[in-house]
């Protein structure tokens, strides 16, 4: 697989993923990912990217239900 941003060879790996939203913070230090050998630049397969989606929809209801009870 190439890199999209310096053309250079993307490899399994890891990567982090830091989301801001709302007030709440999420931190993810390693999740598996498409890494490039050359710039470091990194992309998610789908599944990953499905999964950090419902994280966030979990956030935002949860977000949402503490501010209904305050």
């Amino acid at each position: 697989m190439e890199c999209l941003h310096c053309k250079g060879t993307l490899k399994k790996g890891e990567a982090p993923i830091r989301i801001d939203r709302d007030g709440w913070h999420i931190t993810i230090d390693s999740a598996p990912a498409w890494v490039c050998d050359q710039c470091g630049e990194y992309l998610f397969d789908e599944n990953e990217v499905a999964a950090i989606q419902d994280l966030i929809k979990t956030v935002e209801h949860g977000n949402a239900l503490v501010k209904c009870s305050a």
